[in-house]
């Protein structure tokens, strides 16, 4: 059995060669960058920004959020990194994911605009979060 235990670096930059179970923060990029943690091997890259991923790091463990979905790697895994560990999601369907998507360009062209341009610098920080929206899709709400 896998464990769920990890653990993170600071790094200047993402190094050419990841080790298993590490997750590396470059804060300079704003970029987090892992190894598959279902074992497959594939590099997962996560950039930080207010409509991708966020990091926290309380003195002692990092947590990101929101969930990991590898929807484009043959494992298709899904995870959560919380407090230095890996917690595991369930599966999604083509249209729960397809609906991921859809929201998450909504939420990029709110903040940004539709060329890039930020004409909403904070409009992303007022709206909910990636799963808030993909839990509200599946209850029905």
């Amino acid at each position: 059995m896998i464990s769920n235990t990890i653990k993170y670096e600071f790094v200047d930059a993402i190094p050419e060669r990841l080790e298993e179970r590490t997750l590396y923060v470059a804060i300079d990029f704003a970029t987090a960058a892992h190894k598959c943690y279902c074992g497959c091997g594939q590099e997962v890259v996560t950039p930080l920004s207010p409509t991708d991923w966020k990091i926290t790091y309380d003195g002692v463990s990092v947590s990101l959020s929101p969930s990991i979905g590898n929807w484009s790697f043959p494992c298709q895994s899904h995870y959560w990194i919380k407090r230095n560990a890996v917690k595991w999601a369930g599966q999604m369907t083509p249209e729960q994911i397809e609906a991921g998507r859809a929201a998450d360009r909504h939420a990029k062209q709110s903040c940004y605009g539709p060329k890039g341009q930020s004409s909403q610098p904070h409009a992303r920080e007022t709206e909910p979060g990636f799963l808030a929206r993909v839990w509200r899709w599946l209850s029905g709400s």
